[in-house]
């Protein structure tokens, strides 16, 4: 399987790429990512027909404000995951 390679201010913002039989089948990121954020992705991936976008929360945030908070949020999401594990 072959690793998708994005830049760093895309890759920062997922949570998790799902592959199938090689290809990339979902993004999943912490914030809906832009128009023009899926237009960079869907372009990387040279598949216009990609629409495999999902979200874990669903209002947008500026990219200040991701940028002031993204390290608390990953933290905290990745603290609760590992919490569910442990029940």
């Amino acid at each position: 399987m072959s690793q998708l390679n994005l830049p760093s201010h895309l890759q920062d913002k997922i949570f998790e790429i799902r592959y199938e039989y090689d290809l990339v089948s979902k993004i999943v990121s912490y914030f809906p990512f832009s128009e023009s954020e899926k237009q960079e992705i869907v372009s990387i991936l040279d598949n216009d027909a990609f629409d495999g976008f999902c979200s874990i929360f669903r209002d947008s945030v500026i990219e200040d404000e991701w940028n002031r908070t993204k390290d608390q949020i990953k933290k905290k999401f990745q603290d609760e995951l590992f919490d569910i594990d442990n029940t």
